[in-house]
């Protein structure tokens, strides 16, 4: 697969790329970013090689990271209208402001001026709504969601990190009022973070959204920096983000990523990276890279082509434990009709057959 080959966006017709760039990283003003030189480098690399879907914040770097999207692209006029841009709302960047943040009408309005002033464009390609605001009613920021796609500033809309019963109370409701419906659904998913498979990815492939997995490396643990040889000699950049990560079970999933990696000749990011992206649901993986030799690294990712001996040992290495309903479905199929199949689990036939059709339930 190539990073040009495009692929719609869920139940939409926007077109992006099978990786995603994530521009959490550009900017130095946190201690551990990319400079504006390597942020703009590593923009044109992805560019060159085809990409055009990048995804970003405004928290990211204090709005710094969509500052450098809107000085090299935004103002870029054959850029820019080539490129998907999407970026996220929710965040207070003004703490003594009380409507700051969140997603009620006055917060969400003043976010998107302020990031359409960052990123130096008319129109945001896809706005997040980064977080879930229990404080809001879901129908206040979906009308505000669709009064932004109605004025051209806003061309398609997602939800990130929020529960899937919100989600498709929100889909549901966009559906019945005949506003703009949500077309993807930005979650972390991983090889370490599994348990999405349990209501969030089901319902996104239900409701027709497109999943743009975040830190699909687990912040780096997933990366091949981190071995069981060197357990402990390693430091890592982001602290405890990454250390506390490194488990027993980490370790053991690491060792199967080393084996697969070997068996593919290539490294352990790109199996990783590779095993996300032909999940069921995933649409386009969100990858960060720092450095050009990160970004290179991962986008050979999509070279890599698993076998299903290789994923399977993966799905065993890195089996999560899901919450109801799947928990439900996979320890008590008896409940469910026979031959159904959810989340993978297939229902067996009954044990007792009934004698005539009254008898079926």
């Amino acid at each position: 697969m190539a990073l040009n080959a495009y692929l719609t966006l869920g139940r939409s017709g926007l077109r992006v790329s099978p990786f995603c760039l994530g521009a959490m990283t550009f900017g130095p003003d946190l201690g551990w970013g990319s400079s504006v030189e390597e942020s703009t480098a590593i923009l044109d690399r992805y560019l060159e090689k085809g990409g055009n879907f990048i995804d970003t914040a405004n928290i990211y770097t204090r709005g710094h990271s969509e500052k450098i999207l809107g000085d090299h692209i935004g103002r870029v006029p054959s850029k820019r209208h080539r490129v998907v841009i999407a970026t996220k709302f929710f965040s207070n960047l003004f703490a003594s402001d009380p409507n700051g943040g969140g997603s009620g009408r006055k917060s969400m309005i003043a976010a998107l001026d302020e990031s359409l002033r960052r990123l130096q464009t008319d129109y945001i390609d896809l706005y997040w709504m980064h977080c879930y605001d229990v404080h809001t009613p879901i129908e206040e920021t979906m009308r505000a969601l669709d009064d932004m796609v109605r004025a051209g500033k806003v061309r398609y809309i997602g939800f990130s990190d929020t529960p899937a019963w919100k989600v498709a109370q929100a889909q549901m409701l966009a559906q019945f009022k005949g506003w703009s419906p949500l077309v993807a659904l930005q979650i972390e998913y991983s090889l370490m973070e599994r348990t999405v498979e349990g209501e969030l990815v089901p319902m996104a492939q239900e409701l027709g959204l497109g999943i743009t997995p975040w830190s699909p490396l687990k912040g780096g643990v997933l990366s091949g920096k981190y071995t069981r040889e060197n357990a402990g000699k390693v430091k890592a950049a982001r602290g405890a983000r990454v250390e506390d990560n490194l488990t027993e079970k980490a370790y053991s999933l690491i060792d199967v990523l080393q084996k697969v990696a070997k068996e593919q000749d290539t490294t352990v990011a790109r199996v990783a990276l590779a095993w996300v992206q032909s999940r069921p649901g995933v649409a386009s993986t969100i990858i960060g890279a720092r450095t050009l030799e990160q970004l290179d690294n991962n986008l050979g990712a999509l070279e890599v082509k698993l076998t299903p001996q290789q994923v399977a040992a993966l799905n065993e290495a890195s089996k999560p434990t899901l919450d109801f309903p799947a928990a439900f479905v996979q320890n008590a199929p008896v409940f469910m009709h026979p031959g159904l199949s959810v989340n993978g689990i297939t229902a067996p036939p009954l044990a007792i057959q009934p004698k005539n059709d009254s008898e079926r339930w």
